[in-house]
């Protein structure tokens, strides 16, 4: 539930407005329908993706699926544009001075889950955020960390 909160938050962040909308396919029994046009732009952005699941909502598309042995989670707009990509990473992959920032603000949380997130088709650093889900035995709270390493509030989870 956890997971699809967050990734539901990053995709809704970065989402722009969408106002086409494309024709709706009938995929495999027990998958939900994906548009020919996102499922055509995710064929020729993650050749050799296996084990795709899609989940389709009125503002976006989302892809889960493995590639090279990592799960990823892809959101396309319905126009067909990539919004943005998502894998769990962990902790250590955070840069060193964000991990020194997070350990010295949040003292006494643990980093329950890190999200990297890659915006849309230029997969470059600049535009590779984390978003960490920290807690403690009271709260529990989303920070995100630039590539930078600036380390800011995002959300209180709960």
């Amino acid at each position: 539930m956890k997971k699809v909160f967050i990734s539901t938050a990053i995709a809704i962040l970065f989402t722009a407005n969408v106002f086409a909308a494309n024709k709706v396919s009938k995929t495999e029994e027990g998958k939900d329908n994906v548009s020919y046009v996102v499922s055509s732009k995710f064929n020729n952005d993650f050749i050799g993706a296996e084990n795709v699941t899609w989940k389709v909502s009125s503002k976006f598309q989302k892809a889960t699926f493995t590639i090279d042995g990592v799960k990823k989670s892809a959101f396309y707009n319905l126009r067909g544009e990539l919004i943005g990509v998502t894998e769990n990473v962990q902790f250590k992959a955070l840069p060193e001075k964000a991990r020194k920032i997070i350990g010295e603000k949040y003292e006494g949380y643990f980093a329950n889950e890190v999200i990297k997130y890659e915006v849309g088709d230029d997969n470059s650093f600049d535009s590779t955020v984390y978003f960490v889900d920290l807690k403690n035995s009271k709260e529990e709270v989303l920070v995100r960390v630039t590539p930078s390493a600036g380390v800011y509030f995002f959300q209180q989870v709960k």
